[in-house]
């Protein structure tokens, strides 16, 4: 038999989530097999819904080599570290994404990815250990599309990664600041609530028409900091937390993000490819926290930044101030 003690990081899921992540190389039927005649937690027969609590004890009456070949050890590729640290406690680390990274890995790029330069990261430290955290892994709580920079937000901790998870759906909790360049001139604060639809097929949203059913509610504010004659630089702050959002609702303005290549003008791209913009200009610059829950505490009131990157920054200077 295998005995497994739940800690910190695996308390608070049911019995079945655990052991899927546990025994990741089972086939679900096995696993729903061992829980109805090869498990007891805590000496007792358990539901698969059971939830578990930190110094629950499981015993599996497995061979040890029987779960060990369910058991595949996830390892981190190896990564190059490209962020920055802004902001860093016991629970929680905040980090600025540059442009050009891919917060998860996709089809193309595995390895390559803020998650795993995060995890190696927090291996040399010493404060993740992929051999001993069998079901967790510091994760994302927000994540960024490969060609917006700025700031992302990682639990350190199962708990820390639950809470956050849960405060960035609550409007004003964590409220979530970005800086871009738009086409036209914007001439005042203006709050968009169009509802968003999700086309699977090349991966966009778009405003949801009268008489279209779904879409999901979603709320972007902008607030012009400086226009030049073409082009205006934006504060955009992200009320709910759409696929897109941000760049199909200044689309809709009629202020598309500059070089956006999915959801901008077209003939001014042309004109900004010939400066060398290709991808949209979106930096995200701030995250202001509310009254954060026990373990969250140490952000309660923070106020946490990250400047653009120089190339936004150049781009600023060769869009606004013509």
């Amino acid at each position: 038999m295998v005995r497994i003690t739940i800690g910190a990081n695996e308390a608070g899921q049911r019995t079945d989530r655990f052991l899927r992540k546990y025994l990741r190389g089972a086939p679900l039927s096995a696993v729903y097999r061992i829980i109805r005649r090869d498990l007891k937690v805590n000496g007792r027969r358990v539901r698969q819904e059971t939830m578990l609590r930190e110094g629950d004890e499981l015993v599996l009456y497995l061979s040890e080599e029987e779960v060990a070949g369910f058991a595949r050890e996830v390892k981190t590729p190896a990564a190059r570290k490209q962020f920055r640290v802004i902001y860093e406690d016991g629970s929680v680390l905040i980090v600025d994404k540059p442009k050009g990274l891919l917060t998860h890995g996709d089809r193309k790029e595995k390895s390559n990815t803020l998650v795993n330069q995060v995890c190696g990261y927090l291996q040399e430290k010493g404060e993740y250990d992929p051999a001993s955290e069998r079901t967790f892994r510091p994760a994302p709580a927000n994540r960024l599309d490969r060609n917006t920079s700025g700031l992302v937000i990682f639990g350190k901790t199962a708990e820390a990664l639950r809470l956050l998870t849960g405060l960035l759906r609550e409007k004003d909790r964590v409220r979530k600041f970005y800086l871009t360049i738009l086409c036209g001139t914007l001439e005042e604060e203006q709050t968009v609530t169009e509802d968003l639809v999700k086309v699977e097929k090349g991966n966009r949203v778009h405003v949801r028409q009268d008489g279209e059913e779904g879409g999901k509610a979603s709320v972007t504010r902008v607030r012009p900091l400086r226009a030049g004659k073409q082009f205006t630089l934006a504060e955009v702050e992200l009320i709910t937390g759409r696929t897109h959002q941000i760049r199909a609702h200044m689309a809709h303005l009629g202020h598309p993000l500059a070089a956006d290549p999915k959801y901008g003008n077209p003939v001014i791209n042309r004109r900004l490819k010939e400066k060398n913009l290709t991808t949209q200009l979106l930096h995200a610059c701030r995250l202001e926290f509310g009254d954060m829950p026990e373990g969250l505490a140490a952000l309660s009131g923070q106020r946490v930044e990250a400047r653009p990157p120089v190339a936004f920054a150049r781009a600023e200077r060769e869009l606004i101030d013509v």
